[in-house]
């Protein structure tokens, strides 16, 4: 379904496509390559589902993302993480050609969105906020004043979700506070997470957020992803929020599997299609508005 709100656009644009580069063999980012990649080839944009092999040299990596900038088929390009631990991130990161860095993980991009005039909006907090934001309306608020002053607490601070989430509250009006590891060491996580209107949480540790944590009536968002083994060998998915104890108490809870997941893996072919726009120059969605409004509608979060 999220895909289909894409088909149009896509048609309408020329040379647009994904490559995503993974780098070793970890399973989860291998799982995320193959949900991209069918996601692509449904939408009728090119797909390269680039591998190295675990051992490969800073060198091998920076030479493949070389040969992607300059493929006229590739608009978008993804490096999937986790990295093997011999190669340097932030210098892979650095050589993503900017234009086609669809995640905002090059530090000029992640400038753009911190000065809040981004090129690219991160994928897994730009869903959330299509769900916020969906949700927002469903209930008869506002979006341009629904974040006015609320206190919106994030708990988790990686480059690729927690800060953007928090710059994306901030841009909302927001009263943004940043939680992670060392607030927990302090003891005082809970401290904060009971202030807020609305919590966003992306640490990736299965239920870290219990009903007692969360303020009667906030709005809460999952963001992890969390594999977890049961007694008999089945493995689930499960998130960072406990949902059974949450639910008792919050207005509304994002659930895992499913919630953002969706909107995540759409986020980033929306990139994509709108960096082969603006290759074009014809970035008529440049700032993501009708994918909002087209995708919210799938944001699922349970009053």
């Amino acid at each position: 379904m999220l895909l289909a709100q894409l088909a149009d656009r896509a048609r309408d644009v020329d040379q647009a496509g994904i490559a995503t580069l993974l780098v070793g063999g970890d399973e989860a980012a291998a799982i995320y390559q193959r949900r991209i990649d069918r996601g692509a080839r449904e939408l009728g944009i090119a797909s390269r589902p680039e591998r190295l092999p675990a051992d490969a040299s800073f060198g091998q990596v920076v030479g493949k993302l070389a040969e992607l900038d300059v493929d006229p088929e590739i608009s978008g390009i993804l490096v999937l993480r986790p990295l093997p631990s011999h190669l340097p991130e932030a210098r892979i990161l650095r050589a993503i050609p900017p234009h086609k860095d669809v995640e905002a993980q090059h530090p000029e991009n992640a400038g753009l969105l911190a000065l809040g005039t981004p090129r690219f909006v991160p994928s897994t907090p730009a869903a959330a906020f299509v769900m916020l934001d969906s949700y927002m309306r469903e209930t008869g608020r506002e979006v341009e004043t629904a974040y006015d002053g609320v206190d919106l607490v994030v708990v988790g601070r990686s480059n690729n979700v927690g800060k953007p989430a928090a710059i994306l509250g901030l841009a909302r009006n927001a009263t943004v506070i940043s939680c992670h590891r060392h607030t927990a060491d302090a003891g005082r996580l809970a401290e904060h997470t009971l202030l807020a209107d609305i919590l966003i949480v992306a640490v990736g540790v299965p239920g870290l957020i219990t009903g007692e944590m969360v303020r009667p009536g906030a709005i809460v968002v999952d963001v992890g992803i969390n594999p977890v083994t049961e007694p008999d060998g089945s493995v689930r998915l499960v998130g960072d929020v406990d949902l059974d104890s949450t639910i008792a108490v919050a207005e509304a809870v994002s659930p895992v599997p499913g919630g953002v997941g969706p909107i995540t893996d759409a986020w980033v072919l929306h990139n994509a299609i709108l960096a082969a726009q603006r290759s074009a120059g014809a970035a008529r969605h440049a700032d993501g508005t009708h994918l909002i409004e087209t995708l919210g509608r799938f944001g699922v979060l349970r009053p």
